[in-house]
């Protein structure tokens, strides 16, 4: 019965991004939803697209097993990545007018620069969506119980977001992630109200969670635990600001103010809410701590489902896999979008520059389908948690692509060959430090950080951009 409900709940929601399809007439229709969107639904776009199977059941059980220690990157970092990009970069970039991040860096710079940033950004989706997926045939083989295999559920996952998402584009996204929206707050609420009088209430929990010393977030005095922390926030923070989604939140607004503030907003939000899963997870353990002493080390990500299934009535156990299924699909759709918009038009398009509207759309609905069939792929074939597939995805463009993004908006000598030396030196240390797996207490993402910001100030010093130093 429960899994007939989720059922039911995911043709809703396809009916509704179907609906949202009748809205899309061409190209920046699909990719922007024709820059129409009101603050409300933006800033539900912002909150529930970074509201993802990561935060519900990967840094819940992250939290479990390391405290706030292990949540630097998520919730705090990426609460960061929002608000600094609500405040700093939102306003520039709503004002150019563009379609992708992509075609900032051909504008900016040059067609190689935006091809090989273009690559980087689509690669580093790979992992988040990916997670989001995972989660997906986690929650149709917890509904199951076990009679369809995690394989099985994450094929009728991907299925049911590609099926509205491929024909909606950010229409689509745009009204069923402020359905979900809602239907994520409310039910998380009321499973975590049921939860707390189970555990004695929320003081009892807060006191036995802060006794275990699981509130503790700051780092040693020592300085490589202060560097790897730093990194660990990083990465997140700023890693994820050259992203196609977050990009393509704010340039779906009505106006420049609704962009910088429902992105703003969404990320203080995103922090304060991101807390309610901790909390739940929290109160598994005193509910239940054999099941979760069972479960910490072998499949943590069950412990929430396993927790809702054991000890909560029928209806709770509706209301927090609907929100969950929610909180999937809100993340899936949007990253799924962002990264195949992104190849059609700054990777596709520029070997076929006399692309017709038409067929940029419809070879972004292809390529839809085709990335989506290869996060599935990568799904089914990867064994790291949800919360490591998502951590990991921003590795690759902090180390290449955040500098060109920062000093091309805000230093005017950045220039071509500062960008080529920024990518190549960031992304070269990155990827040596990865393949050698030279042990070190600092994230190798870091030192390719600091490669990038040493190669666009050298390359931009030997050739200045003086079109823009004229300017």
């Amino acid at each position: 019965m429960l899994l007939w409900l989720v059922i039911a709940y995911l043709a809703i929601s396809v009916a509704i991004g179907l609906y949202g399809a009748s809205k899309v007439h061409n190209a920046r229709d699909y990719v922007t939803a024709g820059r129409n969107l009101p603050m409300a639904i933006v800033l539900a776009m912002v909150f529930a697209t970074w509201f993802g199977a990561e935060t519900v059941l990967g840094i819940s059980a992250t939290f479990l097993k390391e405290g706030f220690r292990g949540l630097i990157s998520d919730p705090l970092g990426a609460s960061l990545c929002l608000v600094l990009f609500g405040l700093i970069f939102a306003r520039p970039l709503y004002r150019m007018n563009l379609l992708t991040l992509g075609d900032y860096f051909r504008i900016r710079y040059n067609r190689q620069t935006e091809l090989l940033l273009s690559i980087c950004i689509v690669v580093s989706y790979l992992g988040w969506v990916s997670a989001q997926i995972t989660a997906l045939g986690l929650v149709f083989n917890v509904l199951s119980l076990d009679v369809l295999s995690m394989t099985q559920g994450m094929l009728i996952g991907a299925g049911v977001v590609v099926l509205y998402t491929i024909f909606g584009g950010m229409w689509s996204v745009a009204l069923t992630t402020f359905v979900q929206m809602i239907v994520i707050i409310v039910g998380l609420l009321l499973v975590t109200n049921f939860a707390a009088d189970q555990a004695g209430g929320v003081s009892s929990v807060l006191a036995k969670a802060s006794a275990e010393g699981k509130f503790a977030f700051l780092p040693s005095f020592e300085i490589w635990d202060m560097l790897g922390w730093m990194a660990a926030l990083v990465t997140m923070a700023l890693g994820s600001i050259p992203q196609q989604d977050v990009f393509q939140r704010v340039n779906s607004s009505r106006n420049e103010t609704i962009a910088v503030w429902a992105t703003t907003l969404g990320g203080i939000s995103y922090f304060f809410f991101a807390a309610i899963p901790l909390f739940l997870a929290y109160t598994a353990n005193i509910i239940d701590p054999q099941m979760v002493a069972r479960l910490i080390d072998s499949d943590s990500q069950l412990i929430l489902p396993t927790l809702i299934m054991n000890h909560m009535p029928f209806y709770m156990q509706v209301i927090f896999f609907g929100a969950l299924i929610s909180v999937i699909m809100s993340t899936a759709s949007g990253t799924l979008l962002a990264p195949s918009i992104t190849f059609t038009e700054n990777i596709l398009k520029g070997f076929a520059p006399h692309m017709t509207d038409r067929q940029l759309l419809w070879s972004t609905r292809i390529t839809v389908l085709v990335f989506s069939c290869m996060v599935t792929f990568y799904a089914i074939a990867t064994e790291a948690s949800i919360h490591t597939m998502v951590e990991n995805a921003y590795r690759i463009t902090l180390a290449g692509a955040f500098v060109p993004l920062v000093a091309g908006l805000f230093w005017k000598r950045a220039s071509n060959l500062g960008a080529a030396f920024a990518i190549f030196f960031g992304l070269a240390t990155w990827i040596i430090l990865e393949i050698t797996g030279v042990d070190t207490p600092v994230p190798p993402q870091l030192f390719g950080l600091f490669a990038s910001l040493f190669g666009m100030i050298l390359g931009s010093y030997i050739t200045p951009n003086k079109i823009h130093l004229r300017a």
